[in-house]
């Protein structure tokens, strides 16, 4: 299989700018090694009723021509983005993880359409013998969380409680800042950044409480 690439020259911006023209339009695949293709397959059309839809093999790699063969497999979810995976053959297992919490926010959210939805799914993912955690009411979402059991890959089934969850950009910024900058005091200072870091934490969900006690006092939503 061969492909063409681009040649034109890098893109760059400074920090906190953007690059014109539109962003992405949708994710089209996230992409991962697996040790088995085969149970992949198995799993992802069985348990998470995807459509197997694109296979691909090579002996060696389009992007940067190392000479390694492989087989790329796709699924495909309900709006037409993909998740992937490499099987090759040789490849070590992967190291695993330094520290408790890659394996805690290293994961791939699904979405459905209520919380029924995620209930439901609980139900049927425990009913095939797989352990789940939740359901969780993060307040913006609701979530149940599973793994992979080919390539322990922490999965979440999830839908929104708020339409506007992944529409908070300046609130986002304010909480950037306030996170940043508590870390260049813990630099400056020498100090622990972890304690620097839960006391913002901390000052920020309270002035949050604080917000929201006055918002209930007015009978006003927040």
């Amino acid at each position: 299989m061969t492909t063409t690439a681009p040649t034109s020259g890098t893109l760059s911006a400074p920090r906190g700018t953007s690059t014109k023209g539109a962003p992405p339009q949708m994710l089209s695949h996230l992409a991962y090694v697996t040790p088995d293709a085969e149970a992949t397959v198995d799993f992802y059309t069985r348990v998470m009723g995807m459509e197997f839809v694109l296979a691909v093999m090579d002996d060696k790699v389009p992007s940067t021509g190392e000479d390694f063969p492989y087989f790329h497999i796709f699924f495909r979810l309900g709006d037409g983005s993909t998740i992937a995976f490499f099987e090759a053959p040789g490849l070590p297992a992967r190291p695993k993880p330094t520290h408790p919490a890659y394996d805690v926010f290293d994961h791939l959210a699904l979405q459905v359409d209520t919380p029924a939805e995620v209930e439901a799914w609980a139900e049927k993912l425990k009913g095939m013998g797989i352990d789940v955690l939740g359901p969780v009411d993060h307040k913006i979402i609701y979530s149940v969380y599973f793994h992979d059991p080919v390539n322990d890959l922490r999965l979440e089934i999830t839908t929104p409680l708020r339409p506007d969850w992944n529409d908070q950009g300046p609130a986002a910024q304010a909480a950037l800042a306030d996170w940043s900058e508590a870390k260049r005091r813990a630099a400056q200072s020498g100090d622990d950044p972890t304690e620097e870091l839960l006391a913002t934490i901390r000052s920020r969900a309270k002035h949050v409480a604080d917000a929201q006690a006055e918002a209930d006092a007015d009978g006003t939503p927040i």
